[in-house]
């Protein structure tokens, strides 16, 4: 087995509230008062009280703003290249300030033997890899891989590839990191994904570092993984390229697949480590928005506390993508009671509909 010895998040510098999107937004959607209080019901039932940019303009004056056009029309609208450079500009920062919390007392940059990035609302070659590999200034001979495109799941992902790593190499030294900056894909057409992708999405970074069981050091046990892909939703929920950023479905429909087949997933996924739902302590559900940990809620006949840490991060900092799941993680292993065994099931799920699960464990100290 292979454990997480740390976890660190990070957010950008720009703390907007809910309330002050939903003002942009109906502004430069140029809605009828009918369709305003449709958006203004929607955004006050999110869940979501904050959410972080790295773009200041969502809670800003028009005259204040710094990356769309200062007009009404939002013309020229931003292009795909612009929204590019942003990233460049920011996501191997922020991915590097959640690195150093992450190593800070744990180990030296200089010992880590394995570097996985992962995003889906950026690309370029060189890479976010290799961006951070020099401002950390990591062995020039570290072993690294990029997850892209996977969406919301890929922590998981990657966290799997971390696990083979480990397991293979016993004095391996992986460090993850999942960055995604969402809200620079915002588009102006009123379609239902736009306003949906609108209403949830945000931005911000985690990184976690993971060795083998048999190195020193505390951690969390990762014991297995689990995944599926639910063909019926391959349309409903995705992330295509455009001209004028990425393109985000996110049907109404997928809280009612992941309600359909999350609780058979589950329970093949506890069979496969000889476990049932009763012995599982603590939930990590990605919070993908207040209706998906609903269905989640009532298909695996949860409490709403027992999400309470799912709940916390959406009403925070909304939905960020990839490193969501590692912010409710985060926040559980905070509160978590460690005089005594927890075991822990993670849920997260993407484009496909693709739903993937980790088992973990925390032993009594």
């Amino acid at each position: 087995m292979s454990k997480i010895i740390s976890i660190a998040t990070s957010v950008p510098q720009f703390r907007h509230q809910q309330e002050d999107i939903l003002h942009f937004m109906q502004g430069v959607y140029a809605m009828p008062d009918t369709e305003k209080r449709k958006m203004r019901f929607l955004y006050h039932h999110s869940g979501i009280d904050i959410r972080y940019s790295v773009i200041p303009d969502y809670s800003r004056p028009m005259g204040e703003w710094k990356f769309y056009p200062q007009s009404e029309s939002l013309e020229p609208f931003p292009s795909l290249e612009l929204r590019m450079s942003w990233y460049q500009k920011h996501a191997p920062l922020l991915s590097v300030e959640a690195i150093r919390k992450c190593l800070d007392h744990k180990t030296k940059e200089e010992d880590i033997t394995h570097l996985i990035t992962v995003s889906c609302t950026g690309m370029s070659a060189p890479g976010l890899d290799l961006q951070v590999m020099e401002l950390m200034d990591l062995p020039r001979n570290i072993y690294r891989t990029s997850v892209n495109f996977m969406g919301c799941y890929a922590a998981i992902h990657a966290m799997k590839m971390g696990d083979m790593i480990c397991n293979t190499d016993k004095k391996a030294k992986v460090l993850i990191v999942c960055t995604e900056l969402c809200t620079l894909h915002f588009q102006r057409s009123t379609s239902l994904d736009n306003i949906a992708s609108g209403l949830l999405f945000a931005d911000g970074a985690a990184a976690l570092l993971m060795t083998a069981d048999e190195q020193p050091g505390k951690g969390i046990h990762l014991e297995n993984f689990y995944g599926e892909v639910v063909p019926k939703g391959k349309k409903d929920m995705a992330w295509e390229l455009s001209s004028t950023g990425f393109l985000m479905t996110l049907s109404g429909y997928v809280p009612d697949l992941i309600s359909e087949d999350i609780e058979p997933l589950i329970q093949r996924a506890l069979q496969k480590n000889n476990r049932s739902l009763h012995d599982i302590t603590h939930w990590c559900i990605h919070p993908g928005g207040r209706k998906i940990l609903e269905s989640v809620s009532k298909s695996l006949n949860l409490q709403q506390e027992q999400l309470t840490h799912s709940y916390q991060v959406l009403r925070h900092y909304g939905n960020m993508s990839s490193p969501t799941i590692l912010f409710v993680l985060k926040d559980m292993l905070h509160h978590l009671d460690h005089q005594k065994k927890n075991s822990i099931l993670g849920l997260a799920f993407g484009p496909g509909l693709t739903m993937e699960t980790f088992l973990a464990s925390t032993t009594p100290n």
